[in-house]
């Protein structure tokens, strides 16, 4: 099922047309062929406007910062992707309004949080998802190459956005004129009024002059290219609605199925080598555990840091080796498929016990050392990675395996959500703060270099540490004074918190602080 209706095919092109869409691709691309869009609708004037219009917003409301800039942007292109499906005579179907409120969520994260990191996952996320929406799809071709299709629908965006604006012209001259001499006039009253309200009260100036963008000459080309790349990404994702690639009907054929002995006896002995590792693990749990490290000659801490990157990474590594396992699974009779799933099956229910040890190390060492950045990232993904572990797991009961795809990514999307709208950075410093005040003991290295969204938290801690901890956030703060529309929820309450407390020292360096507060200068994980 697409994730939207498409109207009738097109009629084909003429012998000698270029490619295009519609258009059968040339042998280079010959695999492209079956993916074709069954139409294109034309660009149409609102289209062009709604494009024009994100980019705009892109160039004001970007230009100081993100904030709650990127939600209006990402609204203002969703628009014209809409119009241009409603001009195609598209619908929305149930996949496409659930790709399409994850991708808004994601998108309402930087209007929350500070923290960097969070939102590149959440732009990244919601421009995938966003490109689903509009593509639709259900087989692994379907939803992968969807994943980052408005990439290279910027060239083609721009062509056909060309075209419409030829085609459109003429015959909206009359239309469109008026339309533009009605915001020049409407600018030139604002901008007169909004003078002289200015200097009639106090509290509108500031008003207008949060609302109004800050014209900076050095700043022009930064705001140039925002424009640009705001217009760009619209067009592509209006020129995606407009008529998509299906590339659920990418050819992908499986590989030559091996003979059983070839292919099952790798299998079976990673199979014992993690049956094994269970074993040890399930030692562990029931009291071993002195007995094992004596062994090893490590102490506690030492074994959950060494143990859970090398059991992270065979996670990922045996999703692959059950993908390349399954593409050249014997397959012949009804025993080879059966063999197939028994032997890959049971390697992934071993699979999540290396994930559950994996999780189990990395939380003994957040307890024993603290939370960071990096290990409350890590161990989203580790549960993520046992999820996709268990959606295999249940593909194997089931007759048709049809819904994994969009399954694993619906999982994908909902970790990215919950993990950019908790607040890493607040839960990191809730963590450390409640820990030292279960235990006295906090590692300022693992919060001090956190964003605003920590600053609730660490508010909390007493005296030199307080300072400490907060100086790096505070510094940030002043330095990076934004107008609303580039501000976050976080800094806007951290602000209001360090005002209403300010740090005991002169906020310059306040190293007599730190080291006031114990922080050694050192190397850490």
């Amino acid at each position: 099922m697409s994730a939207l209706s498409s109207p009738a095919p097109a009629d084909p092109p003429p012998a000698g047309a270029a490619w295009g869409p519609g258009r059968p691709a040339p042998k280079t691309f010959s695999w492209l062929r079956p993916s074709d869009p069954d139409g294109k609708a034309a660009a149409t004037p609102r289209v062009l406007v709604a494009a024009l219009l994100t980019g705009l917003l892109t160039a004001w409301l970007l230009g100081d910062g993100i904030g709650v800039g990127l939600t209006v942007c990402g609204v203002a292109a969703a628009v014209g992707a809409g119009l241009a499906a409603r001009g195609a005579g598209r619908r929305a179907r149930p996949w496409t309004v659930a790709w399409s409120a994850l991708a808004l969520a994601l998108l309402a994260v930087p209007a929350l949080w500070e923290a960097g990191w969070p939102v590149v996952i959440a732009v990244v996320g919601a421009l995938a998802l966003a490109s689903l929406a509009l593509h639709g799809g259900r087989r692994w071709p379907g939803v992968l190459l969807a994943l980052p299709g408005v990439l290279w629908q910027v060239g083609p965006g721009v062509r056909w956005a060309a075209d419409g604006l030829a085609g459109h012209r003429l015959r909206s001259r009359g239309r469109i004129v008026p339309v533009l001499k009605a915001l020049a006039v409407a600018a030139v009253l604002l901008v007169v009024f909004g003078w002289l309200f200015a200097g009639a009260d106090a509290a509108m100036a500031d008003v207008l002059d949060s609302l109004s963008p800050r014209i900076d000459l050095d700043r022009l080309p930064v705001r140039a290219v925002l424009f640009a790349v705001g217009l760009l990404t619209a067009l592509g994702f209006a020129h995606i609605a407009a008529g998509p690639r299906r590339w659920d009907r990418t050819v992908v054929r499986p590989g030559r199925a091996r003979g059983r002995l070839e292919w099952a006896l790798p299998l079976v002995a990673l199979d014992l080598m993690f049956g094994v590792f269970a074993v040890i693990q399930a030692v562990m749990v029931l009291g071993g555990a002195d007995a094992v490290l004596r062994n090893t000659g490590m102490s506690r801490s030492e074994y959950a840091r060494q143990g859970f990157w090398q059991l992270s990474v065979i996670t990922v590594l045996t999703l692959v080796v059950v993908a390349v396992a399954k593409r050249w699974a014997p397959r012949t009779t009804p025993s080879d498929r059966r063999l197939a799933r028994i032997l890959l099956g049971l390697l992934c229910v071993l699979a999540l016990a290396v994930v559950a040890s994996a999780l189990g190390r990395m939380w003994f060492y957040v307890d024993a050392s603290g939370l960071t950045r990096l290990r409350l990232w890590v161990l989203v993904v580790e549960i993520w990675l046992g999820g996709v572990f268990a959606l295999l797991i249940a593909a194997g009961f089931t007759r048709s395996a049809g819904w994994l795809p969009r399954a694993v990514v619906l999982s994908g999307a909902l970790a990215a959500v919950v993990y950019g709208l908790m607040g890493p950075d607040a839960i990191v410093a809730e963590q450390n703060v409640a820990r030292y005040e279960r235990t006295g003991r906090i590692d300022l290295r693992n919060v001090r270099d956190l964003s605003p969204d920590a600053v609730p938290a660490l508010d909390r801690l007493p005296g030199a540490k307080r300072t400490c901890a907060l100086q790096l956030i505070r510094t940030d703060l002043e330095n990076r004074a934004r107008p609303w529309y580039a501000a976050s929820l976080s800094s806007a309450r951290a602000r209001e918190i360090l005002a209403a407390r300010p740090l005991a020292d002169d906020g310059r360096g306040g190293r007599s602080a730190c080291e006031q507060a114990g922080l050694k200068i050192d190397a850490y994980f």
